[in-house]
């Protein structure tokens, strides 16, 4: 929610939020900019709650002293949960800059763990390594954002008891769809990841569009969208 998108009206955007039934939008921090942002922001509006992290292509780019001291800052911050972390391998050139991704992210798993907050992880291009580690490392309270990984790695992540946060695009994305179908509904959550993965190519995303997440999610259960929306609900608050 600390994109410049957002800057001109926020107000009426967490308004529009309220009207489709929003009443949580936990807003994740990318690199110390945006954290700091995300926390002034839920000081201002008690709808959003602040995840704060490092994405995982600012690790290499920043490097391991800047990440490190960021995390220290986090620690006191005590957010409600740990977020965006993980790892992207989309972009990296060598193998030096993946590990140094995979350091982090252990450090932040047991971050996660000293502050008994959930992990809302990233993970593009990198899906077996980050389940890998999540469960070398003993992770708990594991949230997996817009996970796009092999069946066999969905099936996986499920049997460990995973989270997974389902965006908007699982209205058109049949693996979304797939992966809806086949986890218990208990371990499912929803995002939009504004402004991107919106509904409509190009246009901004915003947390009002949830809503369309739960009404197809409800409808590949076969459940009412209230029930639906009443149980992720619930997982919510079992998680946070």
């Amino acid at each position: 929610m600390d994109f410049p998108v957002f800057a001109d009206d926020l107000d009426v955007v967490l308004c529009d939020c309220g009207e489709e039934g929003v009443t949580v939008i936990v807003a994740n921090g990318v690199n110390p900019e945006s954290n700091r942002k995300t926390v002034a922001l839920a000081k201002k509006y008690s709808l959003i709650k602040p995840a704060l992290g490092y994405y995982p292509t600012h690790v290499w780019e920043d490097g391991l002293e800047a990440v490190r001291k960021e995390l220290f800052w986090i620690e006191r911050q005590r957010p409600v949960a740990l977020g965006e972390i993980g790892l992207d391998y989309k972009e990296c050139e060598t193998e030096s800059q993946k590990e140094m991704q995979r350091i982090i992210f252990k450090e932040f798993i047991a971050l996660g763990k000293r502050l008994r907050v959930p992990l809302i992880i990233h993970s593009r291009k990198a899906e077996a390594d980050v389940l890998a580690i999540l469960e070398e490392e003993e992770a708990e309270k594991v949230i997996l954002h817009c996970f796009m990984g092999k069946k066999k790695l969905v099936e996986r992540a499920r049997d460990l008891g995973y989270s997974f946060s389902i965006p908007v695009s699982v209205t058109k994305l049949d693996q979304l769809q797939w992966l809806v179908r086949h986890v218990p509904l208990r371990q499912l959550l929803t995002e939009t990841d504004a402004p991107y993965l919106g509904p409509v190519r190009g246009e901004r995303n915003t947390p009002a569009n949830v809503r369309r997440s739960v009404e197809r999610i409800a409808s590949l259960v076969e459940m009412t969208v209230e029930d639906v929306a009443n149980q992720l609900f619930m997982n919510y608050q079992r998680l946070f």
